[in-house]
């Protein structure tokens, strides 16, 4: 059986999301606090969680610990994949770099990307294509950010931007997310500059399973092009319908959501209906999955 391991991003946290991995993942904890300065254990019980600068560092050491849970355990995914911060751990997965340089970027990208107030998200679900794309296009300082789904996208720019191009469309919904900042979009490019410095001094090693990234969904493993690729991230679109698409064409059997929630599955069962999905947020999942 071919399985995608796929990992969600902001958005998919949860207060008590730590579960059953707090003892069995104790020594990473405290590596990630040595890290950090800061321990995810708590934070992961607290308000905080939902602020950007800890929501990030603590998805990635979460399912980088779920990651590790499988291996152990003998599973090895066909190809990986990431939604936004979760690419972070499908790179890990991929043994692209080691825990530790991945949370230190991870760090790095959420104390960005919560420094760059004064954007605006908005989910849209249910709405006809063809007009969203034009809108978009004769509407400034908006992007399409995360193409989710046929039916489900968020959009991402100016706050006047964003509430223009709500406006004038028709949707079944649209829903204001609670972020700092207009993420994906060209509004971040101050941010995806300074963190390119950082990036560029970090070692990638060529994956050891085919990656498909946020912003070119075909699978490669070369070190070069993905540390390109994850350059452009902060900045460029999320392409997951492409990325569940490409998983269908590369005849993937089943996928794996690694980490809180169900959003990645969903997504995935609604553009691939004939994929089996499976979700491992806790040690209880990998026991049940691996025995």
């Amino acid at each position: 059986m071919k399985t995608a391991w796929v990992f969600p991003g902001q958005g998919s946290q949860a207060i008590g999301m730590i579960a059953d991995l707090a003892e069995i993942a104790a020594a990473k904890l405290a590596t990630a606090q040595e890290i950090l300065g800061w321990s995810v254990l708590e934070i992961c019980e607290a308000p905080e969680l939902q602020d950007t600068r800890y929501t990030q560092p603590c998805l990635y050491v979460i399912e980088s610990i779920l990651v590790d849970l499988l291996k152990q355990q003998g599973q090895q995914p066909t190809i990986v994949a990431g939604h936004s911060l979760g690419e972070y751990v499908a790179l890990y997965a991929a043994g692209v770099f080691d825990f530790a340089t991945g949370l230190k970027l991870v760090k790095k990208r959420g104390e960005l990307m919560s420094q760059a107030a004064g954007g605006k998200m908005v989910a849209l679900i249910g709405f006809d294509r063809a007009e969203l794309i034009t809108a978009i296009q004769n509407t400034a300082d908006v992007v399409l950010a995360n193409d989710n789904s046929a039916a489900q996208v968020v959009i991402s720019g100016s706050p006047t931007g964003v509430d223009t191009l709500v406006g004038n469309i028709k949707a079944k919904r649209a829903l204001p997310l609670k972020v700092s900042g207009a993420f994906h979009s060209h509004l971040m490019a101050d941010a995806a500059t300074e963190f390119a410095q950082v990036l560029e001094t970090s070692i990638f090693a060529d994956a050891q399973i085919p990656v498909l990234s946020n912003v070119e969904p075909t699978a490669v493993t070369d070190a070069a092009i993905l540390k390109e690729r994850l350059s452009r991230q902060m900045t460029g679109s999320v392409r997951w319908l492409e990325i569940c698409q490409e998983l269908t064409s590369l005849g993937i059997d089943q996928a794996m959501e690694i980490g809180p929630g169900k959003v990645l599955t969903g997504l995935i069962g609604r553009t691939c209906p004939e994929m089996t999905t499976v979700n491992i947020s806790s040690n209880a999942d990998v026991s049940i999955y691996t025995n």
